[in-house]
C-alpha cells in the first residue's frame, strides 16, 4: 500500500506507526511506516538517523516510553486515545487512532505465517504551542479530577511551603499506591534542590543519597533530566530502563530496595523546577497514575515556582547583593524581633563594629571595581573571623556583628583574629569597636557604643596614615 499517498490527505502534523501482536501477546518492536510533508521535521530529530524507509524502526529516530506505551495500547485495543503532555518545551496535544484494515501483500504473507502475531497500526497526529491550554488539561475522568482536586487544596491549606509540599507527597504516595513518595525541586537560578517527603524537608538524607552516587544533589537533578530523554516522565515497571540510562542510579536503587519507579518532571513555563519521585508503586494503576501526575504537576509547578521567586526577593531584600553578607534591614529586622519579644534577647551579646579604611581612597585611585573588590575581600575576612555569628553590611564602609551569646574574653579573641588577618592582606584594613552586654541592656545604645569606639580607632588610624585619608 502507498503509505505516504494515504497520510498526506491529513490535515495536521500526522504520523503513521505499526507494531505487531505476537501470538504469546508480547508487541514488536514499533515501526514508522509514514510521516506526512507537514511533520517531516520529525525525521530531522536525530541527525544521526539512517535515511527514511517504510518500516524503519521508530527507536532509530528516538525513544519515549510514554509515547510507546501509548501507541501499543491504541493499536492493541482498538480504542483511540487523547494525552495532553509538557514535554520537548511545549505543551504537546496527541491523537492516537487506530487504523484498521491496512493490508499490503507483505502484511498478508505475515499475517498467514505460523510465528507471525497480528499486525496493527496506529495513526498518531500532534498539535503542540508553548502556552498551556486550561481546557485541554482539564478533561480528566472524576477519579483523577478527584485526585487532583485533594492535591491542590493540599498546597494552598497552609501558608507553609515545606508543609505544603508534605502533605502533597503523601498524597500522591497513597494515590500511587507506593511505598515511597517524595518532591524534590531544582532552582537553577542559585543549584539548589530540596528533598520533601510526607515527613517534611529532609536535606540531610539528600545529600547522603546524592553521595552515593557521587554527585552532588544539583547534579542528581541535572542526572535525572538527561534520563528523560525529552520525555515528561518515567513510569516504568521494572529498572532496566534506568540501568540502561544511569547505571548509577540503578546501583542506588537496587540498593534501597526499590523495584519500580515513577519519575515525572515538574516545569513551570518550560523551565524545570522539579520532580514528582515514587518508588515500588501500584503498577496496575499505571494509566490513572500519568493522568493524574500530568494534571498535578501543571499545579505543583506554580507553587513551587512562586516559592522560589519569594525566597529570592527575601534574599534580595536582607542581603547584600556585592558582600553576601546581610544588609541593614536585615539587622534591623532582627532589632525589631528583640525589642518586640518575639525572639528573646541573648542574656550576653557581643557587638563588633568594623568600618573599612581607605575604601575612599581606593575608589579615587583605582576605580569603583577595585573598591568593591576591596569591600568583597572585607567581607571574606569577617566571615572568617566571626564564623557562626550575624554579619551585616549597614553602609558603604561599615560592618557590623552581632555575636549572640558570646563571652567577652571570645569577643575579644575574634576582634583579634580580624586584625590578625587583616594585617596579612596588604590591602584591607578596619577600624575596630566593640562592646560586650549581659544581663538587661539595650541593644540599640549598645550599637551606638560600639560605633564611637570604632570612631576613635578610626580618628587614630588616619593620622598614623594621613595619606589614606580621603575624607578631609
Amino acid at each position: 500500500m502507498d503509505y505516504q499517498t494515504w497520510i498526506e490527505g491529513i490535515n495536521g502534523l500526522a504520523s503513521l506507526f505499526a507494531f505487531d501482536i505476537l501470538p504469546d501477546g508480547s508487541f514488536s518492536e514499533i515501526r514508522l511506516m509514514a510521516v506526512n510533508k507537514m511533520n517531516v521535521g520529525m525525521l530531522a530529530m536525530n541527525p544521526n538517523a539512517p535515511e527514511f524507509y517504510p518500516g524503519i524502526p521508530y527507536r532509530n529516530y528516538w525513544m519515549d516510553l510514554n509515547f510507546e506505551s501509548f501507541l501499543y495500547k491504541c493499536g492493541s485495543t482498538s480504542q483511540p486515545l487523547y494525552s495532553y503532555v509538557n514535554a520537548r518545551g511545549v505543551w504537546l496535544k496527541g491523537f492516537y487512532i487506530p487504523i484498521a484494515d491496512i493490508w499490503d501483500e507483505a502484511g498478508k504473507e505475515n499475517a498467514e505465517s505460523e510465528n507471525a502475531g497480528k499486525t496493527v497500526y496506529c495513526m498518531y497526529i500532534i498539535t503542540y504551542s508553548a502556552e498551556v491550554d486550561t481546557d485541554s488539561i482539564a478533561r480528566k475522568s472524576s477519579d483523577v479530577a478527584n485526585a487532583v482536586m485533594e492535591i491542590s487544596i493540599k498546597l494552598h491549606e497552609t501558608h507553609d511551603f515545606y508543609n505544603a509540599m508534605a502533605s502533597t507527597a503523601k498524597d500522591i504516595r497513597a494515590f500511587c499506591g507506593a511505598e515511597r513518595c517524595s518532591l524534590y525541586t531544582m532552582d537553577k537560578s542559585n543549584r539548589k534542590c530540596d528533598f520533601i517527603n510526607e515527613e517534611g524537608l529532609q536535606n540531610e538524607y539528600l545529600k547522603t543519597f546524592a553521595a552515593g552516587m557521587g554527585r552532588t544533589p544539583f547534579e542528581v537533578a541535572e542526572s535525572w533530566e538527561r534520563d528523560l530523554a525529552l520525555s515528561d516522565c518515567l513510569i516504568l515497571d521494572d529498572l532496566t530502563v534506568i540501568k540502561e540510562r544511569d547505571p548509577q542510579w540503578y546501583e542506588s536503587l537496587v540498593v534501597n530496595d526499590i523495584r519500580n519507579i515513577i519519575l515525572y518532571a515538574i516545569r513551570y513555563n518550560q523551565m524545570l523546577v522539579g520532580f514528582i519521585w515514587a518508588a515500588n508503586y501500584d503498577t496496575s494503576k499505571k494509566d490513572k497514575i500519568k493522568e493524574t501526575l500530568e494534571l498535578s504537576t501543571f499545579i505543583i509547578a506554580a507553587v513551587i515556582a512562586n516559592h522560589q521567586l519569594v525566597s529570592r526577593l527575601e534574599i534580595k531584600s536582607t542581603v547584600d547583593a556585592l558582600t553576601q553578607v546581610g544588609n541593614r534591614n536585615a539587622m534591623k529586622d532582627l532589632i525589631e524581633r528583640y525589642s518586640s519579644g518575639s525572639e528573646k534577647l541573648p542574656e550576653e551579646m557581643g557587638i563588633a563594629y568594623a568600618d573599612l579604611n581607605g575604601l575612599k581612597a581606593m575608589n579615587d585611585t583605582n576605580g569603583h571595581e577595585a573598591g568593591d573588590r576591596l569591600l568583597v575581600r572585607a567581607a571574606s575576612l569577617l566571615k572568617l573571623a566571626f564564623d557562626g555569628y550575624d554579619i551585616f553590611r549597614i553602609g558603604g564602609d561599615e560592618f557590623v556583628v552581632l555575636c549572640n551569646g558570646i563571652k567577652k574574653e571570645e569577643l575579644d579573641l575574634r576582634i583579634s583574629r580580624l586584625r590578625g588577618l587583616s594585617e596579612n592582606t596588604g590591602d584591607v584594613s578596619f577600624a575596630i569597636g566593640s562592646e560586650h552586654c549581659v544581663g538587661e541592656y539595650d541593644l540599640n545604645s549598645a550599637i551606638q557604643t560600639a560605633d564611637g569606639r570604632m570612631y576613635k580607632d578610626k580618628v587614630e588610624f588616619y593620622k598614623n596614615h594621613p595619606e589614606r585619608n580621603q575624607r578631609k
